[in-house]
Order: C-alpha cells, then structure tokens, then sequence
C-alpha cells in the first residue's frame, strides 16, 4: 500500500508514530515500579501518568509532523518514515487540530495529577506542554538550535520518572534520581539516531540539530556514550550499595544492543531506520528489566 491510498485509520496511526511510544512508557514504567517497591504504589495517578505521557509523545509527534511541514523541513529527499502533513496523507490543518485536541487531552489528564501531586506538577506538566509546542514549533525550535537532545534527556528522563514517583509517593529519594539518568540517557539515544539519518537532509532546509552541530563521528561517539554510561550508572549505583545485585538485571539487554551500535557506527542513511526502531525497543526492554530487579530487591 503506497502513501496516497493508505486508508484514515493507516494514516492516522502512522501520524502519532507508535514505534516511539516506548520513549513515553519507560519512564513511567521504571518510576511505577520505584513506587511500587517503597510501598507507595497508586493506581489511578500512575495510570494518569502513564496517558499523560502517551498523550504528550502523540503530540509531540503529530507538532512535528504540523511544523516541520509548514517550515519546508520535510521534503522529498527525507528518509525517515512518512511524515503525513509532507506527503499529503493528511491535510495540515487537520494534523494541527489533532496536536491541538491531543495536547489538550493531555492537559485534562495532567489536571488531577495536578490535584494529587500540587503545585510541582503544575509547574512540570506546564512545562512539559510548552516543550512540546517549542521542540519543532514557536520562533525557537530547540530541534532546530541543537537543544532537542537535552530537552528530551531532560522530559523523559528525570521529570518523567521522577514525577512518576512523586504523584505517588508524594516525595522523592536520591535513588529515584539516579534511576532516572539512564532511562532518560537511552531515550535521547533513540532521537540521536533519527537526527544521524537526517544530517544531510536537515543541513539542507536550515534545522541544525546537535548532529547538524556535531557532524557524524562525533554524533556517534554521543550515541555510543549514551548507551554505555547507562549501563556504567545501573553497574555503579549496586557497586555503591544502593541497591542490591537485582538492579544489574539491565545488563541482560547489553548483548543486545551491541547490533544497533554497529549499525550506528557502520551505515547511513534510511538503513538507519532499522536501529531506531531497535534502539526503542531495546530501551523499554532495558527499563522493564530495571523495574523487575526494583521489585525483586524489595
């Protein structure tokens, strides 16, 4: 099925992207189980947590999709999969409601967090929202001035698990920060990859991306850091005697990822695809063998 006859649903679906959804539930995967294992466990704002945060990933999709369209970003000679809004699949300013629809979706969500949570989650799920407008969109795309990478370590890394917690526990550890380095460390892995596929494409239409900024050796030489310090922290933090052996679990998906590395380092262009997709699948994997050794060590 080509691009112009794919059916409303197909389109749709390819417009809010669920190869990356699992950037929006490993954090909250790995703060769930963090809750769950000092006996503060809260159903409803952990399941509020985690359709904020889907809801949010869809947005943020769906505002990339809309804005990167209309900035002329997406062209012919992209190579990653198809954006919708660029290739007709589905009309613009249909796109624009649906971020628009989506992100409010997320806000109402984000309302009885706010209630259980105070006035912390206010002020993160505000931020959280702006973020997702100003990554492609706004007079400062920070996708486009080499600040995605850190926003995206930074939403879903420490404030997506670390929130996690609190609207749960309603207080948070040093472990809990620490925990949520490397999920943050090998979600950003996963746009690190995207923005190595499209560094030619994205010096061409003006979005200089860290990767634009770093050039390709050293966007992979990022990549490869960002995988191994995730692994150094979780080593570190049983090493240290926070945790017990259970927390090394992780390790198990190491072997794993060395195929995507090789990838990285060895290809470019649309072959890169492949390792996105990998790295993703290999990250939530990752933080469900975390969040299992959470529970084993309580």
């Amino acid at each position: 099925m080509t691009a112009k006859n794919k059916n409303p649903i197909d389109a749709w679906l390819l417009a809010a992207r669920p190869k990356t959804l699992p950037a929006s539930v490993s954090p909250v995967i790995v703060g769930t189980a963090m809750a769950v294992a000092d006996g503060r466990f809260a159903f409803f704002p952990a399941l509020a947590a985690l359709i904020s945060a889907l809801l949010l990933q869809i947005g943020v999709n769906l505002a990339n999709d809309y804005f990167d369209h209309q900035k002329g970003i997406d062209t012919e000679e992209r190579l990653g999969p198809i954006r919708v809004a660029q290739s007709g699949l589905i009309p613009p300013e249909q796109v624009k409601k649906a971020m628009i629809a989506v992100i409010c979706g997320a806000v109402a969500v984000g309302l009885y967090l706010v209630y259980v949570g105070g006035w912390p989650i206010f002020v993160i799920g505000l931020a959280a929202v702006l973020s997702t407008l100003a990554y492609s969109g706004g007079p400062y795309p920070l996708a486009s001035h080499g600040l995605g990478d850190l926003f995206v370590f930074i939403f879903f890394g420490p404030v997506a698990v670390c929130g996690t917690v609190y609207v749960q526990a309603r207080q948070l550890s040093p472990s809990a920060i620490w925990l949520s380095l490397p999920v943050g460390f090998l979600i950003t892995a996963i746009i690190v990859v995207n923005n190595l596929r499209d560094i030619a494409t994205d010096r061409k239409t003006g979005k200089n991306t860290l990767a634009v900024r770093l050039g390709v050796r050293l966007t992979r030489l990022e990549y490869l850091l960002l995988v191994v310090v995730s692994f150094a922290i979780t080593s570190g933090l049983f090493f240290s005697q926070a945790f017990s052996a259970w927390v090394l679990l992780p390790l198990v998906s190491l072997p794993l990822f060395v195929p995507s590395v090789r990838t990285v380092y060895t290809r470019e262009g649309a072959v890169l695809n492949r390792a996105l997709a990998k790295t993703a699948s290999l990250t939530l994997f990752f933080c469900l063998l975390l969040s299992a050794g959470l529970l084993l060590s309580s």
